[in-house]
This record gives C-alpha cells, sequence and structure tokens, in this order.
C-alpha cells in the first residue's frame, strides 16, 4: 500500500514537489492580499501589487494559485475561520451570535470587497465557484454542525437518525443563516442589529406558525 500523503486544508492549493512551502511566506501574501483589497479594490489589485506588498516574487504567487480570483477566496477565507460559536446556553441565542459576528466579519472592507467580487467572477467560472464552495461554505458549516448537537444535547432538537437527511438538513440551516445575512448586509444595505439578529433567530428556530416571541 502506498504511503498516505498528508492531508491539505480546504483553502489551500494542493502541494507541489520541490521546496516545501513557507507558512510564514503564505501568511504574508494572504495580509497583503488583504490589504490591497482594501486600498485598491478588486479592479486594481494585482498579483504583482500583492506579491510586491509580501516582499516575494511574483513566479511565488503563481506557483501557489493560478490567479488573482484563486488568491483572493484563500485570503478571505481566513477571516471566515475566525468565526466562532460561543455557547449562549439556548438554539435561538447561539443563532443570534453567529448572526452578528457573521455581519461583523461581512462589513470589514475587505471582506466585502472580495465576496462580492468573487461571486460574480464565479458565475462564468465553475472551478472557481468550487473553490469558493470547500475554501469558505464547506468549512463554516462546522459551525451548524456544533450549534445543533448542542440544541439536541439540550433537548431542542430532536436525534435524526438518517445521517443523509441530517445532512441535508443542515445544509438547508446553512443556506438559511448565511443567504439571509449576505441579503440583508450586502444587498439590501440593511443593517444587522441585535434586534434583527434576534427577530432572525426566533423566525428561524420557531418558524412562521408560531406567532411574535416577545424580546428578552
Amino acid at each position: 500500500m502506498p504511503p498516505s500523503q498528508p492531508p491539505h486544508t480546504p483553502h489551500s492549493p494542493p502541494a507541489r514537489t520541490g521546496r516545501p512551502r513557507s507558512v510564514e511566506a503564505d501568511a504574508a501574501i494572504l495580509e497583503a492580499t488583504r490589504a490591497a483589497l482594501v486600498e485598491l479594490g478588486w479592479s486594481k489589485l494585482t498579483m504583482g501589487d500583492v506579491a510586491s506588498r509580501a516582499g516575494v516574487a511574483k513566479t511565488t504567487l503563481y506557483r501557489r494559485w493560478a490567479n488573482k480570483s484563486e488568491l483572493v477566496v484563500d485570503a478571505v477565507a481566513v477571516l471566515f475561520d475566525e468565526l466562532q460559536l460561543p455557547d449562549r446556553g439556548s438554539l435561538s441565542s447561539d443563532v443570534e451570535g453567529v448572526v452578528l459576528q457573521f455581519a461583523t466579519l461581512l462589513d470589514r472592507p475587505e471582506a466585502k470587497t472580495a465576496l462580492m467580487a468573487v461571486v460574480a467572477e464565479s458565475t462564468r467560472d465553475e472551478a472557481l465557484r468550487e473553490r469558493i464552495r470547500s475554501a469558505i461554505v464547506d468549512r463554516q458549516k462546522r459551525l451548524v454542525l456544533l450549534g445543533r448537537e448542542r440544541a439536541q444535547a439540550r433537548g431542542e432538537l430532536p436525534y435524526e437518525d438518517d445521517p443523509a437527511q441530517a445532512a441535508r438538513n443542515a445544509d438547508l440551516i446553512f443556506d438559511v443563516i448565511a443567504g439571509a445575512v449576505v441579503h440583508r448586509a450586502l444587498v439590501s444595505a440593511e443593517p444587522v442589529d441585535r434586534e434583527w439578529a434576534h427577530d432572525f433567530s426566533m423566525l428561524l428556530v420557531n418558524g412562521l406558525t408560531t406567532g411574535p416571541v416577545p424580546r428578552g
């Protein structure tokens, strides 16, 4: 049996033969990419500018990322990895907390600029869509799984016997939360404040037929 290969993180390009990659260089490149996004915006950002800011050769970037879109996705994925789900004592409070975190992240200029740009680019680039899914979407579904496990342990949600249905439910919950917050923050340009996050979490947890739930 051939020796197993080291695992790759979802937002890292495949390993290549030759000299090993530098974690420090990767971090500097991704940080430089975010800084360039804030200063220059998507349209003016170039691989050469990022290389200069990071203090590496442009060929170093192209060994890791095929183009600007891939580089920006990975730079923003690092920000999304900062999202956490502290235990706030109830499912609705957990949802409210992560919604507010997500909205704060989307308010950062580099995240807002990058996300809108790469999503637009991905409408005509299947490989880029897959990179967004693997580097950002699939990684952040961990929060849904964690929240569901906690709610089940508290008795707020039933345990699911069918793994396939459980996976579909997790996907749906993620789509509802992420879609609502992105639309509110980036499309409608309305505030995602504590009041909205509370109302949204109550609607998600209790459904449309239960009526309004007073704020605590």
